[in-house]
């Protein structure tokens, strides 16, 4: 077990599946964990659950924000700004799945809004404060769906487009796009960026899709991995010393993997970050 007493960890979507397991093994490592939340009585059951799983752990802390609306993330950004002197690590990791179109409270697709616009926001009202606390990590759960992803730029942020699997792959194209972009601007700063692929991991992720899709995602669950299968690369990114250095990389079982062509389009990167930019600062100002 790696050594993380004195370093501040967040996780974000810490209460359940591989962000709970995440943020329990973290703590039990000796770090302070940012919990990151939507649901007050959810976090908090979370928070209480780890204290009694880990009691010997710093107790772990609770941050709410809904990651559908860029100023619920806003706001928790700035309370972590206020609560962390230094951040060593951050974990995005919340994430979803939809069965149906919709619409975040700023007004773009909900896939995208959740699982690529809130952790940019986050990350870049975070970035300076992680700097700071070089050397730092960002790590960023995305999956092997990216894939399938085609990122088109302005389409991908409409909740009119309609294919909501392809907005799923998308999303998770988004997460390493964003990644790499991320760590080509951060070189120097003593803080590296890291995707990974966390496996199919039978967790309440997918709990309210319908149709085709919850069809097929229950007919496979027995056949998933564990939560703790699922965080270890995770956990692996966010503490070991293995990967001290390392900037830039998509990771699959703890291992530096390939990625889609698409992935690692420099120019598409830089147009999603651009974009990602734009949509954020109609809707917030950003610090």
């Amino acid at each position: 077990m790696q050594d993380m007493q004195g370093k501040t960890v967040i996780v974000t979507g810490a209460n359940s599946g591989i962000g709970y397991v995440t943020a329990r093994e973290l703590a039990k490592m000796g770090a302070r964990v940012m919990m990151v939340c939507r649901s007050q009585s959810k976090g908090e059951a979370a928070r209480q659950r780890i204290m009694q799983e880990a009691p010997n752990a710093p107790q772990p802390e609770l941050v709410l924000a809904d990651f559908a609306s860029l100023a619920s993330v806003r706001r928790a950004a700035t309370e972590l700004l206020e609560r962390c002197p230094r951040i060593d690590v951050l974990v995005n990791n919340a994430g979803l799945f939809v069965s149906e179109p919709l619409a975040s409270a700023d007004g773009y697709e909900l896939t995208f809004a959740v699982n690529h616009l809130a952790p940019f926001l986050l990350t870049n009202m975070l970035l300076e404060r992680i700097i700071a606390s070089a050397p730092a990590r960002i790590v960023n759960v995305s999956s092997y769906a990216h894939v399938t992803g085609n990122v088109k730029i302005p389409q991908i942020a409409s909740p009119q487009r309609g294919n909501i699997a392809q907005a799923y792959g998308d999303s998770k194209l988004c997460n390493i796009l964003f990644t790499n972009e991320l760590a080509r601007r951060l070189q120097g700063t003593g803080v590296t960026a890291n995707s990974l692929h966390p496996g199919a991991v039978a967790t309440n992720f997918a709990a309210d899709a319908r149709g085709l899709f919850a069809f097929f995602f229950r007919l496979a669950r027995p056949l998933m991995l564990t939560p703790e299968q699922g965080a270890a690369t995770s956990i692996y990114l966010a503490s070991s010393p293995e990967v001290e250095g390392m900037s830039g990389l998509y990771f699959v079982r703890k291992k530096p993997a390939k990625t889609s062509a698409r992935a690692q389009d420099e120019a598409l990167a830089r147009r999603l970050w651009e974009f990602s930019e734009q949509l954020v600062r109609e809707k917030v100002t950003v610090a």
